[in-house]
């Protein structure tokens, strides 16, 4: 199976599903707030991003390539959590939340992150960062954190460490078309791999992972060697045109979130999905 990639021919009965919603004939599904971090490293072709190929099994988005995420839960609104960088008024300003909703969705990307990838995005103090989380009593923690036995207040607090959320940088946001059944309102952040950790297969829902350079996944996306969701597709070809990792990061400083959600737009005699218009550029360039 090869899924289209922007622009996406939408059929018939897509296009006439979302106009019933347009005109309030249907009742679309709430959204679910959600956090995925695209992971950076250096390559000697620009930045590589760590993408995990889902389970096929999976009743949201099986068998596409994602970065590490997932839905924000009660445990990520603890407001007593340890805390470094930004604070979460911040925080908010940045990602277009409230408050609360700003400090759940950060602590959502640092968990998700650590237990899809084994990366944790925490240190002993502000200036310091985890340097190794592969022992036995890491992949405790990492397991009773995964099955919600152990909260990150609880976590960070008995090991002594706060989440650095200096590590953390704001990339973008998207929402499910209203004519999706399940649906997530997805905060996209960015990430360097700190120095001395290493990621690992780990995540219960994936069945492989990789750490390809951006350019190089958006490529094998083009040929249907790869699948994406059009999101992630994007945003590897967006992070592609940077230098290094390094540079890739250093563009979501001064960024805030206008979460973006796609709509029906024409395409030749049919008709397809809308893309942010900074996307539009190189997704013509590659397409010519």
């Amino acid at each position: 199976m090869r899924i289209p990639l922007p622009p996406v021919p939408l059929p018939e009965r897509v296009v006439e599903a979302a106009r019933e919603y347009a005109e309030g004939t249907r009742t679309a599904a709430e959204p679910r707030n959600a956090a995925t971090v695209i992971l950076l490293r250096d390559s000697e072709r620009g930045p590589a991003v760590y993408l995990m190929r889902r389970q096929v099994s999976m009743e949201f988005a099986g068998g596409m390539c994602v970065y590490p995420g997932g839905g924000v839960d009660p445990r990520d609104f603890d407001a007593d959590v340890a805390w470094a960088g930004p604070s979460p008024a911040e925080w908010a300003v940045r990602l277009g939340a409230d408050e609360e909703t700003a400090r759940a969705l950060v602590c959502a990307a640092v968990r998700e992150t650590f237990e899809e990838s084994g990366v944790l995005l925490a240190g002993g103090s502000a200036s310091t960062v985890v340097a190794d989380t592969t022992s036995d009593d890491w992949e405790a923690d990492r397991h009773a954190l995964e099955s919600r036995e152990l909260a990150m207040t609880e976590f960070l607090t008995r090991r002594g460490l706060v989440l650095r959320t200096d590590l953390l940088g704001v990339w973008g946001g998207w929402l499910t078309p209203v004519f999706e059944p399940k649906r997530f309102r997805t905060w996209f952040f960015v990430a360097r791999l700190p120095v001395g950790q290493i990621t690992r297969d780990v995540s219960t829902e994936s069945s492989s992972v990789t750490w390809l350079p951006a350019i190089d996944a958006a490529d094998a996306a083009d040929a249907g060697e790869m699948l994406m969701m059009p999101p992630t597709y994007l945003t590897c070809l967006e992070v592609g045109q940077y230098a290094d990792a390094g540079e890739a990061f250093a563009a979501a400083e001064g960024r805030t979130v206008e979460m973006f959600m796609p709509s029906v737009e024409p395409l030749g005699d049919g008709w397809t999905l809308s893309m942010p218009d900074h996307h539009r550029p190189l997704v013509a360039e590659r397409r010519s």
